[in-house]
């Protein structure tokens, strides 16, 4: 009773959700850190908290019904990643030592749950900030490589807001500075190499700032849909050129399905 207290004191939000066959997950941001987990009383469990002054979670995301990642700003360091291999039952922080290193002020955005994006084993975290990197595994988060991007970087609100990969070769990045989302430069870019390296497309043209980006299933990672508080666009042609669909505001998308 004493927990349930606390916890509904705290004002908490919620800005990664997960789900998996059996379960639904939600984590929350800054500190205190709270995974809730779908529990046997029906009720949300607390499954993962951390307390560092410095938390700050980002993003979830499940390879499996048994294996899940979450991902946040460092507080050690390197980036803060966490994982579940029991599902969802427990999660271990994964050791600066298995990581990357971080750079001072380099940190993720919490703006629409797509800083992770996976394709069977494959994973890749994106940051911003100081500067705007993707972090890549080839086996669910046992080792990690890092690899530079040409996103607009160095301003704690400049840097990569979402990232997705059609197949373990093509992927995707945007995103810019909410605070100037007139500008369109150095704001997207795409890759053919699994993440290693990235072209800049659409330079000087819109979208300017977006949130999220995915692709359409099925399409052959010709076409793409992104969303920003300045609109809606669409591409397909690999993210060459775009039109916008609509001026309205919005955050985050996903596909069901390939329409």
């Amino acid at each position: 009773v004493t927990q349930k207290m606390k916890l509904d004191s705290l004002k908490l939000e919620f800005r990664a959700v997960a789900a998996t066959n059996t379960d639904f997950y939600m984590m929350s941001v800054g500190s205190p850190a709270l995974l809730f987990k779908t529990g046997d009383t029906g009720k949300m469990e607390v499954v993962y908290r951390e307390n560092h002054k410095a938390a700050f979670y980002d993003s979830m995301q499940f390879w499996n019904d048994d294996e899940g990642i979450a991902m946040g700003d460092p507080t050690d360091g390197c980036l803060s990643v966490i994982v579940t291999r029991d599902g969802g039952k427990t999660w271990n922080k994964l050791n600066c030592n298995v990581l990357p290193e971080g750079v001072e002020g380099e940190a993720a955005f919490a703006a629409s749950n797509t800083n992770i994006s996976i394709v069977d084993n494959h994973t890749w975290i994106a940051t911003g900030g100081k500067k705007a990197r993707i972090f890549y595994s080839p086996d669910k988060a046992k080792t990690w490589q890092v690899f530079d991007t040409p996103i607009v970087q160095g301003e704690a609100t400049q840097g990569i807001y979402s990232v997705d990969f059609y197949d373990e070769m093509k992927g995707f990045i945007i995103g810019g500075d909410y605070t100037k989302p007139d500008e369109n430069k150095a704001n997207k870019a795409v890759t053919t190499d699994g993440g290693k390296t990235w072209n800049l497309v659409a330079e000087g043209q819109n979208p300017d700032y977006r949130s999220c980006v995915q692709y359409l299933p099925g399409r052959e990672a010709k076409e793409l849909v992104t969303v920003g508080f300045n609109g809606v666009s669409f591409s397909n042609d690999a993210g060459q050129t775009w039109q916008q669909l609509s001026d309205e505001a919005f955050y985050t998308i996903r596909f069901i399905d390939d329409s």
